[in-house]
């Protein structure tokens, strides 16, 4: 009987099920991440999805309106800009680039963050607190003031614009680390690990860095829209990536002066980055939700 009984018992979801139950729950989160599988992979195969190359000039048709409007053409389904330049073929390799600048930032953010707030946590004393001045430092100023300054000492261009933000946001990572690592210090197998001769990076990375994870990856998420926002408004700034680099920010930057007599050329790709942005930011709100025991249903 206690054979039955047991194989009656439901078996339970391992955690990978049980994180995609809690993540389905919110239905916004799953639209959002949807739209971002979408964009991304429409940034992988850029190459064979767009219908044009995102510099080729068509000299006869510049500033052609979307199809749905008069004087379209199915050739250029949302247009040309003041250069004849297919702008569909210019979203779908721009959505490359914000991608690619925004996972960059926040993996080599991530990086820096780990190491310097474990540091932080372990060493203590006159090293956490240089490390945590310098990050206060640069969260005192503004994000936008502090990115701009970066890139106008090393040079507008697509690579200085991911130093720059990187440098922006990896405070953040770095603070968020160290008070994570700092609840776990005490704990009884951290304790227990350090008696039976642990060394101090493992016991860092290895021991310590996995229970920490679960608010770093939802701050990535979440990072990865904030440093695509950023860069573009360096862009916009003339800052980032320079022509004919089709980055979003540089797009509406280089079209701004259309936006009374032309209006979808600056219109496009503003959509763009509004809705990548908005759907990171709902998906980081559904991973958020999924991570943390205190908001699952039970």
């Amino acid at each position: 009987m206690a054979v039955d009984a047991l194989a009656a018992e439901p078996k339970r979801p391992g955690p990978i099920a049980e994180f995609w139950q809690s993540f389905a729950e919110n239905r916004g989160a799953v639209v959002g991440l949807a739209v971002v599988v979408i964009i991304g992979l429409l940034a992988i195969f850029a190459d064979i999805v767009a219908p044009h190359s995102a510099i080729e000039q068509f000299r006869d048709f510049t500033k052609l309106p979307p199809v749905w409007e008069d004087g379209g053409l199915w050739r250029f389904p949302l247009g040309t800009d003041a250069l004849g330049r297919d702008a569909l073929s210019r979203l779908i390799h721009g959505a490359r680039i914000s991608l690619f600048i925004g996972l960059m930032v926040m993996s080599v953010s991530i990086a820096m963050g780990v190491v310097l707030g474990l540091v932080a946590a372990f060493a203590g004393g006159i090293v956490d607190m240089i490390i945590m001045r310098v990050m206060d430092l640069i969260i005192a100023v503004p994000s936008l003031v502090l990115a701009i300054l970066v890139v106008a000492v090393l040079g507008p261009s697509l690579e200085n614009t991911i130093v720059a933000v990187t440098i922006v946001y990896m405070p953040r990572y770095v603070r968020l680390v160290r008070a994570s690592a700092l609840g776990e210090i005490g704990k009884d197998y951290v304790t227990a690990a350090r008696v039976i001769g642990v060394g101090p990076i493992r016991l860092m990375f290895v021991t310590v860095l996995p229970n920490c994870l679960a608010p770093l990856i939802v701050q990535a998420a979440l990072g990865v829209s904030d440093a695509i926002l950023e860069a573009a408004a360096l862009g916009f700034l003339g800052l980032g990536a320079q022509p004919p680099i089709p980055e979003w920010g540089a797009m509406l930057a280089d079209n701004r002066e259309f936006i009374r007599s032309n209006p979808w050329i600056v219109t496009l790709p503003g959509l763009a980055i509004l809705i990548t942005v908005v759907a990171v930011n709902i998906m980081g709100d559904g991973l958020r939700d999924a991570l943390d025991p205190k908001l699952r249903r039970s």
